[in-house]
């Protein structure tokens, strides 16, 4: 497998998720603002979207989509938990985590990131999304991790996300349970060497 990435870009998540699975892959990294490979190709031939993460099979299949991505990398290795069993109301708990994460985090963050954001409408997505993160805190308060005691492929995302708030000045440091979380999961061997291979470490 391949897995296209730019760097502390979401596609950490998936990234973490095959590290944890302990799937071989290869990584290719992709200058999101170029649009070409590390090599020079080019990636909107790969991914007409123009964004990673896009996960490329060994029979050339290629998957989009970071929520879509985590939850294929699990159900390779069922024996590691990453995410509970197809079907299950667990597996609907996780797919709640990984559209909350998605949809109420990682799309405000976008804002934040886009130099053509007017400045005063920054402090609002700030603030928004301080309250979406007083909830996940409020959780993380009473659990270890998204689902509870096990770490899944939902934790992998929102610690992937949650990286990017002093990039964009948000100041989370009074919400303890989750800076303890994302203190919590860096210190995981699989986090450490995504970090490391992504040179973020």
């Amino acid at each position: 497998m391949k897995l296209y990435y730019a760097p502390g870009a979401c596609s950490l998540s998936p990234h973490i998720a095959l590290r944890e699975a302990d799937l071989p892959f290869e990584l290719v990294k992709v200058d999101t603002k170029t649009k070409k490979t590390a090599t020079g190709a080019d990636f909107n031939a790969v991914n007409s979207k123009g964004y990673v993460p896009v996960l490329e099979l060994d029979n050339g299949e290629r998957l989009t989509e970071g929520p879509v991505i985590v939850q294929y990398i699990a159900d390779r290795v069922p024996a590691k938990h990453l995410a509970p069993e197809n079907g299950s109301f667990a597996r609907y708990r996780l797919q709640e985590w990984l559209n909350f994460t998605t949809s109420e985090l990682h799309k405000a963050y976008g804002a934040l990131f886009t130099p053509t954001t007017p400045e005063d409408y920054k402090p609002i997505v700030k603030e928004r999304l301080l309250k979406r993160y007083e909830y996940v805190d409020a959780l993380l308060g009473q659990q270890q991790y998204l689902l509870g005691s096990t770490f899944s492929v939902a934790d992998a995302y929102l610690f992937t996300v949650t990286n990017w708030a002093g990039h964009v000045g948000l100041n989370l440091d009074r919400l303890k349970a989750l800076t303890a979380f994302q203190s919590r999961v860096r210190e995981r061997p699989a986090v450490q060497a995504a970090l490391k291979a992504e040179g973020l470490s």
